[in-house]
C-alpha cells in the first residue's frame, strides 16, 4: 500500500513496489509553488505554518509519491542560535555574522525548538492532520558539518577555504562548534519527531568536500552522536552525505537506518559496501529528468536492477530536483518506479 511502503522499506521489510519520493519535491519546479513564491518571500513561506504545510502537500496531491517531506530550510535553526540569516537573490543564504573564532562559538545559543522554531513544529502538525495517513511525513535537518560550513563561509562555497582553515588551525574551536551544532540538531529533530515526523533525514550536503582523514577526525564523531541520540525516538533516520561516495565506509560508521546515495556510485556496489543492515535511498542523477521519457524509464530500470531484490530500497534522486525540471517528467519517473518494481501478487 502507498501509505506504508516508505516506512516498510526504511525497516528493510518487503514491499509491494519500491517507494519513491524526491529531495526538494516540495518547491520550485512546480507552478503551484511559484505562484505562492511570487506573493511571499522565501522565509515567509518557511515561517508561516499554513503556507509551509500547503507547499509540503502540493507534490503529494500532484503525484503518487510515497512520502511527503516538510517544506523548510536546513538553516532555520541558526537564527535561534544568534546567527543573522537572510536569503538573497535566487534564494541563496547569506549569513551576515559568520563564525570565525572561539569567541564567536561561545556566544552561540543552543536552541529550544518550541520557542525558537515553533513554526516548523506547527507546520508538521498541520501536515500530519491533512495527510490523514495517506503517506508518511519526513522531517529533516542539516548535519553539523554542513551547518558549520555555512556559518563559517557566510553562505555557500565551492572551495570551503575558511571552513578548512579553521578546522585545521584551531581544532578545539572546530570541535566546540560541531558539538554545539550536534546538540542543536538533536533537539531540533527530536522536536520534529514529537510533533509528528515519522522519519527524519540528516542532510550533509557538503561532506563530499572532505577527504577520508578529515571526515574521520573532524566530522564522523559529531554526526554519529546525532544519529545515536535519535535512536530512542524509534523513527527511521536517513543519512544523506552528498558527493561522498568515496566515504561510504565512514558514512556507514556514522550510522543511520537508511543511507542516501548520490549518482556517482552504482547502487548495487554501494549495497555491497554498506551490507544488509542498512536500507539505501537513491540514486538517479537529477539531470536525467531533462531526458526523453524513454531514457528516464531506462535509467529507472537500471537502478532498480542494480539495487536488487533485497528489501530496503527507496527510490530518489541523487540530489535535489532542479527548478527547471519538467513536471510531466516527474510523473514519468514516479509511474516508472512503481510499475517496474511492482512485486508479483502474493510476494509483498
Amino acid at each position: 500500500m502507498r501509505s506504508d511502503r516508505f516506512l516498510k522499506a526504511c525497516r528493510r521489510e518487503p514491499v509491494d513496489a519500491t517507494p519513491v519520493w524526491l529531495m526538494r519535491q516540495a518547491g520550485r519546479y512546480m507552478e503551484e509553488y511559484r505562484q505562492l513564491r511570487a506573493r511571499y518571500p522565501f522565509l515567509t513561506l518557511c515561517k508561516t505554518p499554513e503556507l509551509a504545510a500547503r507547499v509540503t502537500l502540493q507534490p503529494v496531491e500532484r503525484f503518487e509519491v510515497d512520502a511527503a517531506i516538510l517544506f523548510a530550510d536546513i538553516l532555520l535553526p541558526l537564527e535561534g542560535m544568534g546567527i543573522d540569516l537572510a536569503f538573497g537573490e535566487g534564494d541563496g543564504p547569506v549569513i551576515r555574522s559568520p563564525i570565525r573564532s572561539a569567541g564567536d562559538v561561545s556566544r552561540l545559543r543552543v536552541i529550544e525548538p518550541e520557542a525558537d522554531v515553533p513554526y516548523v513544529l506547527e507546520a508538521i502538525r498541520l501536515v500530519r492532520a491533512e495527510l490523514a495517513g495517506r503517506v508518511p511525513l519526513i522531517g529533516f535537518a542539516g548535519a553539523p558539518f554542513t551547518l558549520a560550513s555555512y556559518m563559517i563561509e557566510g553562505g555557500s562555497s565551492r572551495e570551503f577555504r575558511l571552513t578548512k582553515a579553521l578546522m585545521w588551525s584551531d581544532p578545539a574551536t572546530w570541535h566546540a562548534l560541531l558539538a554545539k551544532l550536534a546538540e542543536v540538531t538533536i533537539r531540533y529533530l527530536t522536536a520534529q519527531i514529537r510533533a509528528g515526523a515519522q522519519a527524519v533525514q540528516l542532510f550533509d550536503s557538503w561532506a563530499g568536500a572532505l577527504g577520508p582523514d578529515d571526515y574521520r577526525e573532524f566530522v564522523l564523531p559529531h554526526t554519529r552522536r546525532v544519529i545515536e541520540a535519535l535512536r530512542p525516538a524509534g523513527v527511521p533516520v536517513i543519512h544523506f552525505a552528498h558527493g561522498a561516495s568515496t566515504l561510504l565506509p565512514l558514512i556507514r560508521q556514522a550510522g543511520g537506518d537508511v543511507i542516501g546515495l548520490d549518482w556517482r556510485i552504482d547502487i548495487g556496489e554501494a549495497r555491497q559496501i554498506l551490507g544488509p543492515a542498512f536500507a539505501v535511498q537513491g540514486n538517479l542523477d537529477p539531470m536525467t529528468l531533462f531526458a526523453p521519457p524513454a531514457v528516464i524509464e531506462d535509467r529507472v530500470r537500471r537502478i532498480l536492477d542494480a539495487a536488487g531484490r533485497w528489501p530496503g530500497h527507496i527510490f530518489n534522486l541523487g540530489h535535489g530536483i532542479h527548478r527547471e525540471t519538467p513536471v510531466e517528467h516527474v510523473q514519468v519517473l514516479v509511474d516508472a518506479v512503481h510499475r517496474l518494481s511492482r512485486a508479483p501478487a502474493g510476494e509483498a
